[in-house]
């Protein structure tokens, strides 16, 4: 199995084949308009502004199983992020990243990374929160937070994976040496 076997929906409900993106960069990423990594929008956006033209996407999953973070409809989370972070890479219908439910991309995702642990000082915040949800967060690569990052490369292998208290700019490091 690639990662270009999966599809998914778009913002707007067409159907979307992970093949539409072969030969590119890809950083796909689960997301949430009401989470503390929100913010991350806007270096995103300046990530993708950067290096579009170098055949660079970023794929926006919005997620609502962590803390009810994304509780809209996909109209209403796409407004959001248009009209306040003028994010203009692709967005994706709302999806789940872990169980039963979760986007068989996702499913693909998670059974080949690890957890890379939380960093920093929002890593001590978000450590107790996780570790209530999972107790063995530790040993498996379910999404444990908003804004958790996967780096592929143009060949559709997995380069990288970002937890969501890893910083952009380390991020933006691998994405240019991938690129």
């Amino acid at each position: 199995m690639s990662i270009y076997d999966f599809s998914f929906k778009a913002q707007d409900g067409k159907e979307v084949s992970m093949s539409e993106y072969k030969g590119k960069v890809l950083l796909i990423v689960n997301t949430a308009t009401g989470c503390g990594f929100t913010p991350q929008y806007d270096e995103l956006q300046d990530l993708y502004d950067l290096h579009q033209k170098d055949g660079f996407e970023i794929l926006d999953f919005p997620c609502n199983q962590f803390a009810n973070q994304a509780p809209g409809d996909d109209e209403e989370i796409h407004n959001f992020c248009t009209g306040r972070y003028g994010i203009t890479f692709p967005q994706f219908s709302k999806i789940e990243v872990n169980g039963e439910n979760a986007l068989p991309l996702y499913k693909y995702l998670t059974s080949n990374t690890k957890f890379e642990g939380f960093n920093g000082p929002m890593g001590l915040v978000l450590t107790p929160v996780v570790k209530k949800m999972d107790k063995d967060y530790k040993n498996n690569g379910n999404i444990k937070w908003n804004f958790t990052k996967f780096l592929i490369d143009r060949d559709g292998n997995i380069v990288a994976r970002f937890e969501p208290t890893t910083a952009v700019s380390k991020v933006k490091e691998k994405v240019e040496e991938v690129l």
